[in-house]
């Protein structure tokens, strides 16, 4: 596999999971109905909205008996639970954690894990993992992922593992950003390490947007920090990632934060930009006629273009089909269109 379509497939499998900060959309949509003890802890009325409470829940039914049911309560309320929707990435991370701190061992834990909202599950797991190896985590770094990576080396199962050593070493670092990114840097596979840089980058992120959590990495008078600050190497994965934070910043004004992707990307303009037709497609569940309206809020044909690429590959995410996106490209101008059908065709073969 060469260099350039190793990153592509970075960059493509980025784009899908960043999709899941701040609106929470799902791989699988379907309804399972949850089977658990009666003495489980409920989050009903003020507790509805705890995330603690939530996290407490999936704890005890992962310890109590398995992922498959937490995930099958998790799903009976995604369709109607407006807070479930919103963080059920982090709690698939909550999920993962505890079954690898049930299971202990990241092939096992993973034979019990589901890809609902974009796999944060097998994130969890390395999280989990990571904080129990501590400073052992480093010496096992490059054989950590050997299972997936010996199963179907650069597949999505393999990123899974390898970004989530991104989020354990956020976490066992103490959420130390600059830190962490060195970490990864002692993977040997440079496919390995920039996946690991972006699991830094979106952990970053996740903190920011969960109050019990904290990041000294996010800034709100400068919504493109740490990207900004960070060395050249890192900055790809921390602009596939930023606009998702700018956003919240400008008011979900995605005029300016083309803008933003325009004056503050310093040379990657068309990944921020593809990262906003991300949050584009993701802040109206994939909508046609909105994210079409949002992309050509872009101040030029280059980010309007790189946003609408962002975008239809988040409807394939969205959709799990080409179907919806292949609709959304011949909704657009000339101008855009072939680029549009060309990048849904490339990326739903590599999805």
């Amino acid at each position: 596999m060469s260099k350039r379509v190793k990153f592509l497939l970075i960059a493509a499998i980025a784009l899908m999971l960043i999709a899941a900060i701040g609106f929470g959309w799902s791989w699988h949509r379907e309804r399972k109905e949850s089977s658990f003890s009666q003495n489980t802890i409920n989050c009903i009325g003020a507790d509805s909205a705890s995330f603690n409470c939530w996290e407490a829940r999936y704890g005890q039914m992962v310890a109590d008996d398995s992922p498959k049911v937490a995930f099958a309560d998790m799903k009976s309320k995604y369709e109607t639970d407006d807070f479930m929707r919103t963080n059920c990435h982090q709690l698939s991370h909550v999920i993962g954690r505890a079954a690898g701190a049930k299971y202990q061992d990241v092939g096992e834990a993973y034979t019990q894990g589901d890809n609902f909202c974009w796999s944060g599950y097998y994130h969890g797991v390395i999280e989990e993992i990571s904080e129990k190896l501590g400073d052992g985590l480093i010496p096992q770094l490059n054989s950590i992922c050997d299972g997936p990576k010996k199963e179907n080396q650069y597949s999505f199962f393999h990123y899974n593992c390898v970004h989530g050593l991104g989020h354990g070493l956020m976490v066992i670092e103490g959420a130390e950003l600059f830190v962490a990114l060195k970490g990864c840097d002692h993977l040997v596979d440079q496919w390995e390490r920039t996946s690991c840089h972006g699991g830094v980058f979106m952990e970053n992120i996740m903190n920011s947007q969960n109050p019990d959590h904290h990041t000294e990495y996010i800034k709100q008078d400068d919504p493109m920090y740490p990207c900004t600050a960070v060395d050249e190497v890192y900055k790809e994965q921390c602009y596939l990632m930023q606009t998702s934070h700018a956003l919240t910043v400008v008011g979900r004004d995605f005029s300016k934060v083309f803008q933003l992707c325009a004056t503050s990307a310093g040379g990657h303009e068309a990944t921020c930009y593809q990262s906003v037709g991300r949050d584009a497609s993701g802040s109206t569940a994939s909508d046609q006629v909105k994210t079409r309206e949002l992309c050509m809020l872009g101040h030029s044909v280059d980010a309007r273009r790189n946003c609408v690429i962002g975008a239809v590959k988040d409807f394939i995410s969205y959709h799990h089909s080409d179907i919806q996106a292949q609709k959304f490209c011949e909704s657009l101008d000339i101008a855009y269109k072939q680029t549009c059908s060309q990048t849904a065709h490339e990326y739903y073969q590599t999805f």
